[in-house]
């Protein structure tokens, strides 16, 4: 068997960022051999991930880029189960290259993303794994969008564990930086499903009209009265749940249709994303 040195061990954990402890095992079962060793700790943190594929991720951190030219952003989630984890710097400077990866390659899915090659040629993914090994913890990239418009613009809120993006549309030369932050201020805050009534998905449509009609069954009202009534209950689930529709949160006299319009005639919301961990 090789002798195993502290320097050995060192310079493992230099390379591979894994603890001092884990490390030597590594080099003992590799019998010395780095190469074995660092795909013994590679299949360390593969048991960690699968130990604890089912575990809660309530932690993290939201990033997100708009492009230079201000036409596409991008915003990814990268969560792990406690909150000391996700203040550390390697998790962080994970959570920075899943970004930049994105950004760089232009990659739009989550699947995709995971897959980019880094400099060894493995995929990102084998990188997020590697950590995992390293801190015991499950880490995973739970959300990854993009919105591409005429002007995008992003919001991160202040606990970093929240981000939007919004795309807006029919822009012309106004300057709508403010608006664009005020819209996915009220993203963040009000969460709406949809831009509008025709983006509602046909299945919550049902359910709400169902749930109006039994609500005024309940409260006695005349059976030939239920569908009308459940329209109007309808229509104000609109209001409430669809972005264009809903009541700015800074002026209740306005909704957010009217206020866009009032910034630029013509002025609308094209697409948003709101990404939450926990």
């Amino acid at each position: 068997m090789a002798a195993i040195t502290a320097a050995d061990v060192n310079k493992l954990r230099q390379e591979t960022g894994a603890g001092m402890m884990d490390c030597k095992k590594a080099l003992v079962e590799a019998d010395g051999d780095f190469d074995r060793a660092k795909e013994v700790l590679r299949k360390h943190g593969q048991k960690i991930a699968d130990k604890r594929a089912d575990n809660a991720t309530a932690e993290g951190v939201v990033l997100a880029h708009v492009s230079p030219d201000g036409k596409m952003g991008k915003v990814v989630a990268l969560a792990c189960e406690t909150e000391p984890v996700s203040k550390v710097a390697d998790f962080q400077n994970l959570a920075m290259a899943v970004l930049s990866n994105a950004v760089a390659d232009h990659v739009t899915s989550k699947e995709a993303l995971l897959a980019e090659v880094q400099a060894d040629g493995r995929p990102l993914q084998d990188h997020i794994t590697d950590l995992m090994g390293k801190i015991g913890e499950k880490i995973d990239v739970v959300s990854f969008e993009t919105v591409s418009a005429d002007k995008v613009v992003s919001y991160i809120h202040s606990n970093g564990k929240l981000g939007v993006l919004v795309g807006l549309a029919n822009t012309g030369s106004a300057d709508v930086a403010e608006v664009g932050k005020d819209v996915a201020m009220q993203i963040a805050a009000m969460k709406p499903i949809a831009l509008d009534k025709d983006g509602v998905d046909a299945t919550i449509v049902q359910r709400e009209i169902e749930v109006g009609k039994e609500q005024a069954r309940t409260e006695g009202k005349p059976e030939a009265m239920l569908e009308k009534i459940a329209m109007g209950k309808l229509n104000k689930f609109y209001k409430d749940n669809t972005l264009l529709n809903q009541e700015f949160v800074k002026d209740s006299s306005m909704t957010i249709a009217q206020l866009l319009d009032k910034t630029s005639k013509g002025l609308t919301v094209s697409a948003f994303k709101r990404v939450s961990i926990g």
